[in-house]
Protein backbone atom coordinates (compact mmCIF):
# COMPACT_ATOMS: atom_id res chain seq x y z
CA UNK A 1 0.00 0.00 0.00
CA UNK A 2 0.81 3.50 -0.70
CA UNK A 3 1.00 7.01 0.83
CA UNK A 4 -1.02 8.76 -2.20
CA UNK A 5 -1.39 12.83 -2.32
CA UNK A 6 -4.50 13.25 -4.25
CA UNK A 7 -4.96 17.36 -5.68
CA UNK A 8 -8.41 17.81 -5.97
CA UNK A 9 -9.47 15.11 -3.85
CA UNK A 10 -12.98 17.45 -3.12
CA UNK A 11 -13.76 17.85 -6.68
CA UNK A 12 -16.25 15.90 -8.65
CA UNK A 13 -13.44 13.21 -9.81
CA UNK A 14 -11.75 13.73 -7.10
CA UNK A 15 -13.80 12.17 -4.36
CA UNK A 16 -14.88 9.14 -6.05
CA UNK A 17 -11.30 8.51 -6.43
CA UNK A 18 -10.04 9.17 -2.76
CA UNK A 19 -12.45 6.84 -1.85
CA UNK A 20 -12.06 4.13 -3.72
CA UNK A 21 -7.85 4.53 -3.30
CA UNK A 22 -8.97 4.55 0.84
CA UNK A 23 -10.94 1.39 0.22
CA UNK A 24 -8.34 -0.14 -1.82
CA UNK A 25 -6.05 0.44 1.39
CA UNK A 26 -3.96 3.74 0.48
CA UNK A 27 -3.08 6.41 2.91
CA UNK A 28 -4.76 9.01 1.37
CA UNK A 29 -3.85 12.55 1.53
CA UNK A 30 -6.10 15.52 0.35
CA UNK A 31 -4.24 18.61 -0.40
CA UNK A 32 -7.18 21.12 -0.21
CA UNK A 33 -7.17 25.78 0.01
CA UNK A 34 -9.54 24.62 2.67
CA UNK A 35 -9.44 23.74 6.16
CA UNK A 36 -11.13 20.33 7.47
CA UNK A 37 -11.07 17.03 8.78
CA UNK A 38 -8.59 15.02 6.44
CA UNK A 39 -7.20 17.85 4.22
CA UNK A 40 -3.98 19.34 4.20
CA UNK A 41 -3.93 22.68 3.30
CA UNK A 42 -2.53 24.03 0.50
CA UNK A 43 -2.91 26.06 -2.35
CA UNK A 44 -1.21 25.27 -5.82
CA UNK A 45 -1.70 28.75 -7.09
CA UNK A 46 1.00 30.24 -4.31
CA UNK A 47 2.82 26.75 -3.73
CA UNK A 48 1.85 27.45 -0.01
CA UNK A 49 2.28 24.26 2.29
CA UNK A 50 2.96 21.98 -1.08
CA UNK A 51 6.31 20.58 0.22
CA UNK A 52 4.49 20.17 3.47
CA UNK A 53 2.17 18.36 1.73
CA UNK A 54 4.34 15.60 -0.21
CA UNK A 55 6.69 14.63 2.59
CA UNK A 56 6.49 10.78 2.58
CA UNK A 57 4.35 10.69 -0.05
CA UNK A 58 4.87 7.43 -2.66
CA UNK A 59 2.34 9.09 -5.44
CA UNK A 60 0.86 12.66 -6.51
CA UNK A 61 -2.61 12.11 -8.27
CA UNK A 62 -3.28 15.71 -9.53
CA UNK A 63 -6.84 15.94 -10.61
CA UNK A 64 -7.03 20.03 -9.04
CA UNK A 65 -8.68 22.31 -12.10
CA UNK A 66 -9.07 26.13 -11.98
CA UNK A 67 -10.89 28.78 -13.98
CA UNK A 68 -8.92 30.75 -16.38
CA UNK A 69 -5.25 29.97 -17.14
CA UNK A 70 -3.87 28.90 -13.73
CA UNK A 71 -3.50 25.11 -14.41
CA UNK A 72 -0.14 25.37 -16.46
CA UNK A 73 0.96 27.42 -13.70
CA UNK A 74 -0.30 25.23 -10.67
CA UNK A 75 1.32 22.22 -12.46
CA UNK A 76 4.65 24.25 -12.95
CA UNK A 77 4.86 24.64 -9.30
CA UNK A 78 3.74 21.04 -8.51
CA UNK A 79 6.74 19.38 -10.44
CA UNK A 80 8.85 21.73 -8.98
CA UNK A 81 7.85 20.11 -5.42
CA UNK A 82 7.52 16.69 -6.76
CA UNK A 83 10.62 16.37 -8.40
CA UNK A 84 12.81 17.93 -5.11
CA UNK A 85 10.80 15.10 -3.02
CA UNK A 86 12.13 12.79 -5.59
CA UNK A 87 8.19 11.45 -5.52
CA UNK A 88 8.45 8.07 -7.90
CA UNK A 89 4.84 8.68 -9.47
CA UNK A 90 2.84 11.67 -11.12
CA UNK A 91 -0.49 10.75 -12.12
CA UNK A 92 -2.68 13.57 -14.53
CA UNK A 93 -6.10 13.50 -15.48
CA UNK A 94 -6.53 14.72 -19.13
CA UNK A 95 -9.26 14.98 -22.00
CA UNK A 96 -9.88 13.00 -24.73
CA UNK A 97 -9.33 15.01 -27.83
CA UNK A 98 -7.12 17.60 -26.45
CA UNK A 99 -4.88 18.04 -29.33
CA UNK A 100 -7.26 18.05 -31.82
CA UNK A 101 -10.59 20.47 -30.57
CA UNK A 102 -9.10 23.93 -30.46
CA UNK A 103 -9.60 25.75 -27.48
CA UNK A 104 -7.64 27.69 -24.80
CA UNK A 105 -8.61 25.14 -21.81
CA UNK A 106 -7.45 22.19 -23.76
CA UNK A 107 -4.39 23.99 -25.25
CA UNK A 108 -3.60 24.13 -21.40
CA UNK A 109 -3.90 20.45 -21.31
CA UNK A 110 -1.66 19.80 -24.00
CA UNK A 111 0.95 21.88 -22.80
CA UNK A 112 0.28 20.54 -19.04
CA UNK A 113 0.75 16.80 -20.57
CA UNK A 114 4.17 18.59 -22.48
CA UNK A 115 5.13 19.55 -19.48
CA UNK A 116 5.11 16.85 -17.23
CA UNK A 117 6.36 14.13 -19.57
CA UNK A 118 9.36 16.45 -20.33
CA UNK A 119 10.18 16.32 -16.89
CA UNK A 120 12.29 14.22 -15.12
CA UNK A 121 9.29 12.49 -12.97
CA UNK A 122 7.72 9.52 -13.62
CA UNK A 123 4.64 9.86 -14.98
CA UNK A 124 0.87 8.40 -15.79
CA UNK A 125 -1.59 10.22 -18.03
CA UNK A 126 -4.73 9.31 -18.19
CA UNK A 127 -7.72 10.98 -20.57
CA UNK A 128 -11.01 10.35 -20.17
CA UNK A 129 -13.83 11.65 -22.41
CA UNK A 130 -16.19 14.58 -20.66
CA UNK A 131 -18.13 13.24 -17.59
CA UNK A 132 -22.06 12.96 -17.25
CA UNK A 133 -21.72 15.19 -14.57
CA UNK A 134 -20.60 17.59 -17.47
CA UNK A 135 -23.58 17.21 -19.49
CA UNK A 136 -25.90 17.40 -16.73
CA UNK A 137 -23.92 21.17 -16.08
CA UNK A 138 -24.41 22.52 -19.59
CA UNK A 139 -28.43 21.58 -20.00
CA UNK A 140 -28.93 22.85 -16.22
CA UNK A 141 -27.94 26.07 -17.02
CA UNK A 142 -30.42 26.72 -19.14
CA UNK A 143 -33.33 26.45 -16.67
CA UNK A 144 -34.90 30.58 -17.69
CA UNK A 145 -34.86 29.28 -21.89
CA UNK A 146 -37.96 28.21 -23.15
CA UNK A 147 -35.83 25.68 -25.31
CA UNK A 148 -33.13 23.49 -24.96
CA UNK A 149 -29.89 24.41 -26.92
CA UNK A 150 -28.15 21.42 -27.79
CA UNK A 151 -25.07 21.69 -29.90
CA UNK A 152 -24.89 18.92 -32.93
CA UNK A 153 -21.44 17.40 -31.68
CA UNK A 154 -20.37 13.55 -30.77
CA UNK A 155 -19.61 12.72 -27.25
CA UNK A 156 -19.00 10.05 -25.21
CA UNK A 157 -19.59 10.73 -21.68
CA UNK A 158 -18.33 8.35 -19.06
CA UNK A 159 -19.62 7.99 -15.58
CA UNK A 160 -16.78 9.64 -12.76
CA UNK A 161 -17.35 6.33 -10.66
CA UNK A 162 -15.46 4.69 -13.92
CA UNK A 163 -12.91 7.57 -14.10
CA UNK A 164 -12.18 6.55 -10.05
CA UNK A 165 -11.66 3.24 -10.88
CA UNK A 166 -9.29 3.45 -13.12
CA UNK A 167 -7.47 6.29 -11.46
CA UNK A 168 -6.88 4.05 -8.15
CA UNK A 169 -5.67 1.26 -10.89
CA UNK A 170 -3.40 3.09 -12.21
CA UNK A 171 -1.82 5.38 -8.84
CA UNK A 172 -1.68 1.81 -7.46
CA UNK A 173 0.59 1.04 -10.03
CA UNK A 174 3.81 1.54 -11.60
CA UNK A 175 4.48 4.77 -13.58
CA UNK A 176 3.52 4.11 -17.59
CA UNK A 177 3.79 7.02 -19.26
CA UNK A 178 0.71 7.82 -21.81
CA UNK A 179 -2.03 5.47 -21.31
CA UNK A 180 -4.60 4.13 -23.51
CA UNK A 181 -7.98 6.46 -23.71
CA UNK A 182 -11.00 5.75 -21.54
CA UNK A 183 -14.46 6.52 -22.56
CA UNK A 184 -18.21 5.66 -21.34
CA UNK A 185 -19.82 2.61 -23.15
CA UNK A 186 -22.11 5.07 -25.73
CA UNK A 187 -20.65 6.75 -28.37
CA UNK A 188 -23.75 9.40 -28.85
CA UNK A 189 -24.70 13.53 -29.52
CA UNK A 190 -25.18 15.74 -27.45
CA UNK A 191 -28.98 16.40 -28.61
CA UNK A 192 -29.52 12.77 -27.90
CA UNK A 193 -28.44 13.11 -24.44
CA UNK A 194 -30.59 16.12 -23.62
CA UNK A 195 -33.74 14.30 -24.85
CA UNK A 196 -32.94 11.77 -22.41
CA UNK A 197 -32.36 14.49 -20.02
CA UNK A 198 -35.50 16.12 -20.46
CA UNK A 199 -37.54 12.69 -20.12
CA UNK A 200 -36.25 12.28 -16.74
CA UNK A 201 -36.37 15.34 -15.97
CA UNK A 202 -39.94 15.60 -16.67
CA UNK A 203 -39.71 18.60 -19.14
CA UNK A 204 -41.53 19.76 -21.70
CA UNK A 205 -39.24 22.20 -23.17
CA UNK A 206 -38.45 21.05 -27.10
CA UNK A 207 -34.10 20.21 -27.88
CA UNK A 208 -33.15 22.38 -30.40
CA UNK A 209 -29.57 21.52 -31.96
CA UNK A 210 -27.62 23.74 -33.05
CA UNK A 211 -25.02 23.51 -35.61
CA UNK A 212 -22.45 26.06 -34.66
CA UNK A 213 -19.85 27.54 -36.79
CA UNK A 214 -15.71 27.34 -35.75
CA UNK A 215 -12.75 24.74 -35.66
CA UNK A 216 -14.01 23.40 -32.19
CA UNK A 217 -17.02 22.72 -32.84
CA UNK A 218 -15.77 20.76 -36.45
CA UNK A 219 -14.02 19.42 -34.49
CA UNK A 220 -16.18 17.98 -32.32
CA UNK A 221 -18.62 16.59 -35.01
CA UNK A 222 -15.96 14.57 -36.88
CA UNK A 223 -15.78 12.37 -33.59
CA UNK A 224 -12.59 14.15 -31.76
CA UNK A 225 -13.68 13.92 -28.28
CA UNK A 226 -14.80 10.22 -29.05
CA UNK A 227 -11.99 7.06 -27.20
CA UNK A 228 -12.11 4.68 -29.96
CA UNK A 229 -12.35 1.40 -29.41
CA UNK A 230 -13.93 -0.49 -26.46
CA UNK A 231 -15.69 2.18 -23.81
CA UNK A 232 -13.89 1.42 -20.45
CA UNK A 233 -16.87 2.92 -18.53
CA UNK A 234 -19.73 0.54 -17.55
CA UNK A 235 -22.29 3.23 -16.58
CA UNK A 236 -24.73 5.29 -18.88
CA UNK A 237 -26.02 8.35 -19.30
CA UNK A 238 -29.43 6.61 -18.41
CA UNK A 239 -27.55 5.28 -15.14
CA UNK A 240 -26.67 8.42 -14.41
CA UNK A 241 -30.03 9.78 -14.86
CA UNK A 242 -31.77 7.56 -12.89
CA UNK A 243 -29.51 8.58 -9.97
CA UNK A 244 -29.78 12.12 -10.24
CA UNK A 245 -33.79 12.19 -10.86
CA UNK A 246 -34.62 9.00 -9.52
CA UNK A 247 -36.39 7.99 -12.68
CA UNK A 248 -35.08 6.04 -15.39
CA UNK A 249 -34.86 8.16 -19.07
Amino acid sequence: MRTILVTGGTGTVGRPTVERLRRAGHEVRVLSRQRGPGLLTGDLSTGAGLREAVDGVDTVVHLATSRGHQDVAQLQRLLEVVGAAGIGHLVLISIVGIDQIPTPYYRDKVEIERLATESKIPYSILRATQFHNLVDEILSAQRFLPVLLAPAVKTQPIAVEDVAVRLTEIAGGAPAGRLPDIGGPEQTNLPALARAWKQAKGSRRPVVPLRLPGKAFGAYRAGAAYAFGAGYGRRTFADFLADRFGVSA
